[in-house]
């Protein structure tokens, strides 16, 4: 079972619906979590607040697309085998995706499910830092949003 919270920090858009979110988000996960309960949060908001979030947790002082907040789960609840079955928050800036789709020449909607995918892939700990693991996630990505039903996110 798959439960996405869809919180809008803007006016609620017609793209991404509670729907699309969860069909994303399932054909992204891997492995075991692909069978699993899994909770996550999808936060949709304006570049004010994705600047904000963006500097203060990773010192980039400007709005960026997607970033991504894996959830720890808390030693406690780990040592006594109750793990939650949360994954972590997702907050999207609406105005960023808008305009890398129409900057990359992409419908919104296919950009937008890039978007849920590649933050879903980090926190599942997939990352593009080092060269190898960027063409791993790539490649999933690419695979993920063929099998979607979308073209190759990274054929601009």
């Amino acid at each position: 079972m798959l439960s996405v919270d869809l919180q809008w920090g803007i006016e609620p858009l017609s793209i991404p619906d509670v729907g699309q979110c969860h069909k994303w988000v399932r054909a992204a996960l891997q492995g075991e979590l692909a069978y699993q309960v899994v909770e996550m949060t999808v936060r949709v908001v304006d570049e004010v607040e994705s600047q904000e979030l963006n500097r203060d947790y990773r010192g980039k002082d400007s709005p960026t697309n997607v970033l991504s907040f894996e959830f720890e789960q808390p030693m406690g609840l780990v040592e006594l085998g109750e793990e939650l079955p949360y994954l972590g928050d997702l907050v999207i800036c609406a105005a960023v995706v808008e305009r890398e789709a129409k900057e990359q020449n992409k419908s919104l909607e296919a950009h937008w499910a890039h978007m849920m995918v590649h933050g879903t892939l980090h926190l599942q700990g997939y990352d593009h830092i080092e060269e190898k693991d960027a063409q791993e996630m790539e490649a999933l990505e690419i695979k993920i949003m063929q099998k979607l039903g979308f073209d190759n996110p990274y054929e601009v």
